[in-house]
């Protein structure tokens, strides 16, 4: 078997995974997730999410990734033909491989296609900020004329991409632990410098608006809030808790691919949800939602959303002092976040170049980034975003907790609870405590059947399959027109073409491999 590349040291695997899991999703989505959803009603299933999802998936991917890695393969349709082949016959065990190839690869695809646009807008508002362009204009109508500036939009979104083409080129330990090992560090140190500025703000605008205020906003637990929007509420939580940790999308899997055999994965993933947490609790919470308290009042902050961070906090950096330089670190933080966690999606991408497809890493890598300049086109022409919001309606939550769930069916259910264990086990410098087994062979598994049930119950009941009047004006909050119905359908038939080729992809590099197996349908390969 040929030698794959390796993490050269501990440090830069930790931070490469924290990288990873930290992104747009700890100090831009997090911000607004917590305002639309009552703030401390939130944090609640929030934490539950994290105890019972979070930390058991994390664990699962971690150990799915290096006993595939293992047999060679970074991607997940190989791992988890792999894993199923314990219980079920290789031809049954291909079906899974099939699903969990098409769902890594049309998330990780994807979620490219408009996650690194809005680290485009990070870049550019990082530029703004310097040169004091939003300053004493509207910042709703000036992020309003930014995306609908298609040279402007591209030009920051295609530096994005060709920087990352060079990182991820590089290979893992030459390229993406390097440049993660200089930014992790400096997102850090921005973050809580920002946090200290957040934090010493005062009342400047009015003696009732402060920093305080919002983080009591944050912190005080809202039952009632809680109670009147439970599910609704609690599937937010979840969906942020898969996002800000980058599970279901087949990215960690990929990286502990890298790892070796004995490699301990149980502290390397309590270590990545860790570094995660802080970075979107403590330093994600003390940012966005004080400042904006203190600048904008408790009402426009919560009302704030999406834009929060490219709409409102603009109009405060311009009357803060020194908002200059704050404003510029605030979008370079973003910047940086979203970077090290677009590195491990465009990896997993050029892996299955590599290694399904025999393609040369740097010629893959190349491959890469013009499929995804093909997915990413039809974003960045589209001013009124309904196209992305599409693409996150279904790729940004429903796929990905989909996707956990087959993590824990084919990874735990299918490998077999006791082969499981003894794999998560492997050169562990600690033992998960035995109590915690049922959470993940039962707990998960069932939190994650009813979020799939209750989310696809809300998407027939607002009209999402026949994309009715209600869902879009509604949900998506669109005007019901003929150009957004067809953006709308647009994007869903690029969400079924990917669907289809990353079957097709997961189907060819199984049979390239286990093809012998396939035939006989018995396990052949065995390591």
């Amino acid at each position: 078997m040929e030698q794959r590349d390796k993490w050269a040291t501990k440090l830069g695997l930790i931070l490469a995974m924290a990288g990873n899991a930290i992104g747009l999703g700890n100090f831009w989505r997090f911000p607004y997730q917590l305002a639309s959803n009552g703030g401390g009603a939130f944090m609640i299933p929030y934490f539950v999410a994290l105890f019972f999802l979070g930390i058991p998936v994390m664990w699962i991917e971690w150990t799915t990734g290096r006993y595939g890695g293992k047999y060679g393969h970074g991607t997940l349709g190989p791992m988890f033909y792999l894993m199923a082949r314990e219980s079920l016959k290789p031809k049954g065990a291909l079906i899974f491989g099939i699903i969990g190839g098409m769902l890594a690869f049309a998330v990780s695809s994807l979620l490219s296609s408009y996650y690194y646009q809005v680290i485009g807008w990070s870049a550019a508002y990082t530029y703004y900020s310097l040169t004091g362009a939003y300053f004493g204009k509207d910042t709703v109508q000036f992020f309003l004329n930014y995306v609908a500036n298609t040279k402007a939009v591209i030009l920051f979104w295609g530096i994005t991409m060709v920087l990352l083409g060079i990182a991820v080129g590089q290979g893992v330990s030459r390229g993406i632990e390097r440049w993660v090992k200089i930014m992790m560090p400096l997102l850090y140190v921005f973050a809580i410098l920002l946090v200290i500025r957040a934090l010493t703000l005062g009342s400047p605008v009015k003696p009732e608006w402060s920093a305080i205020k919002g983080l009591e906003y944050i912190w005080t637990p809202n039952f009632t809030a809680l109670k009147e929007n439970f599910f609704e509420i609690s599937l937010a939580a979840a969906g942020q808790i898969f996002f800000t940790l980058s599970l279901g999308m087949g990215i960690i899997h990929n990286y502990a691919s890298y790892l070796g055999p004995e490699d301990d994965v149980v502290l390397s993933g309590l270590a990545t949800v860790s570094l995660n947490e802080f970075a979107e609790v403590i330093l994600g919470g003390s940012l966005a939602i004080p400042i904006a308290f203190a600048y904008l009042g408790p009402e426009k902050a919560i009302e704030g959303g999406v834009g929060l961070a490219y709409m409102a906090l603009p109009n405060v950096f311009m009357h803060m002092p020194g908002g200059r330089i704050f404003g510029a670190m605030w979008f370079l933080l973003l910047w940086f976040a979203g970077f090290t966690s677009a590195i491990a999606t465009y990896n997993y991408l050029v892996t299955m170049f590599e290694e399904d497809l025999k393609i040369d890493r740097k010629v893959g890598t190349w491959l890469v980034f013009v499929l995804l300049f093909l997915l990413g086109l039809p974003v960045a022409l589209d001013s009124s975003l309904a196209y992305l919001s599409e693409l996150d309606m279904w790729v940004g939550s429903y796929f990905l907790v989909l996707l956990g769930f087959f993590d824990v069916i084919v990874g735990v259910w299918l490998f077999k609870p006791d082969n499981f264990w003894k794999e998560l086990h492997k050169g562990a410098f600690i033992n998960v405590p035995e109590w915690f087994k049922p959470v993940m062979v039962f707990i998960a598994p069932l939190f994650m059947i009813i979020l799939l049930l209750g989310n696809t119950w809300n998407y027939v009941k607002m009209g999402a399959f026949s994309v009715s009047e209600a869902y879009v004006t509604e949900v998506l909050e669109y005007d019901y027109t003929p150009e957004i119905i067809g953006l709308i359908i647009k994007a869903r038939i690029v969400i079924l073409i990917i669907l289809i080729i990353g079957a097709i992809e997961a189907y060819l590099a199984i049979k390239k491999k286990y093809g012998e197996e396939l035939e006989k349908n018995e396990v052949i390969i065995k390591v």
